[in-house]
């Protein structure tokens, strides 16, 4: 890797006091400069990772997950870094993930390299809850038609992001609906993008989205809203 190449992990939070510590153990493992994004926990999440050496960016109040993004894009501007790496801290996202990341940001001219948990068999390969898996291909479906990609799993977070090519995007949805403004902003920049394979893991089937997105009909509308309304608002992709 090129030595001067400025890299960072950055981990989205949310009362995540029983996973937390491992988790940063694992990724300071595997590369030094790791931040915790503190979407205003009620718990000791971001005390423990200040326990544990690891900065945090805190956010007073729950914001959500696509606030908490654009918080991450950015800091990382803000900080000069050339790439920066998200992952969430429930132990889905395996740190052991983190150096393929590393030696695709070495040899590749991406911008995105975003994971995908089913784009090949892993060793590790939980059944999804049959309604995640039902909207995310529905949607992966759908983005690839509209936008002529060619992903295969539109909702993971374990993401690479170029920040110089990521950081300019006017990016607004402030919840677990961002995936889906992010690839069409991302492909109306022309950005390009790379799939890495990551671990199929679900920890907790039964966890929340929370309020109405927890009814599956519920958030797949809201979803294809966000999508109209995301290319509505752009420059005409669709």
């Amino acid at each position: 890797m090129n030595p001067t190449l400025r890299i960072a992990v950055a981990i989205p939070v949310f009362n995540e006091c029983n996973t937390i510590a491992r988790v940063l153990s694992e990724v300071r493992a595997r590369i030094n400069n790791v931040v915790v994004f503190d979407d205003g926990s009620t718990d000791d999440s971001a005390s423990l990772a200040e326990a544990a050496g690891v900065p945090v960016v805190r956010h007073p109040t729950n914001l959500g997950y696509g606030a908490v993004m654009q918080s991450v894009l950015r800091w990382a501007h803000s900080q000069s870094l050339d790439w920066v790496i998200t992952m969430d801290c429930d132990e889905q996202h395996e740190p052991a993930s983190i150096p393929a990341f590393l030696d695709a940001i070495r040899s590749d001219d991406s911008d995105v390299l975003s994971g995908s948990r089913y784009l090949e068999q892993s060793k590790i390969n939980d059944a999804p809850p049959a309604g995640r898996r039902r909207i995310n291909g529905i949607m992966t479906s759908e983005l690839n038609a509209l936008l002529k990609l060619n992903i295969t799993d539109s909702f993971c977070g374990f993401k690479a992001y170029r920040v110089s090519a990521c950081a300019p995007l006017q990016l607004s949805c402030p919840g677990y609906e961002f995936p889906i403004e992010f690839w069409i902003r991302a492909a109306e920049a022309g950005l390009r993008i790379r799939e890495l394979p990551v671990s199929l893991i679900y920890n907790d089937p039964n966890r929340s989205f929370g309020g109405v997105l927890d009814d599956d009909r519920l958030r797949l509308e809201h979803y294809r809203q966000t999508l109209q309304q995301a290319v509505r608002c752009g420059c005409g992709t669709a």
